[in-house]
């Protein structure tokens, strides 16, 4: 399963979900920093991703699409990378529980 980390997120977060084994990308680094919502969702569908997004449009596109890729809504207010990464630290075994547990649509707040 891959991570991939939307534009509005920083590229600490792709490193630091790696310093925990797990495959993130960013979407800069698979040529869909200027995509649509709906490219980068029929990518991550199509390539196996988990969408890491502050954007809330993946929230419409899980609900029209339940077979659609996992989403994991950030929804933390405008903050450095050292509060994200250290938020994602404290959450990322739960993050985990819930999307092996079958979750669609997880919600970090």
């Amino acid at each position: 399963m891959i991570y991939l980390i939307d534009n509005q997120l920083p590229l600490a977060l792709v490193g630091h979900l790696q310093t925990h084994g797990l495959n993130a990308i960013h979407v800069s680094n698979c040529g869909l920093e200027r995509a649509s919502d709906e490219e980068i969702w029929n990518y991550a569908k199509t390539h196996n991703c988990v969408i890491v997004s502050k954007d809330e449009d993946f929230l419409h596109l899980s609900g029209k699409d339940p077979s659609g890729p996992v989403f994991v809504w950030v929804r933390l207010g405008n903050c450095r990378n050292a509060a994200l990464v250290a938020t994602f630290n404290n959450i990322l075994p739960d993050l985990l529980e819930a999307i092996n547990s079958g979750a669609k649509v997880v919600e970090i707040r």
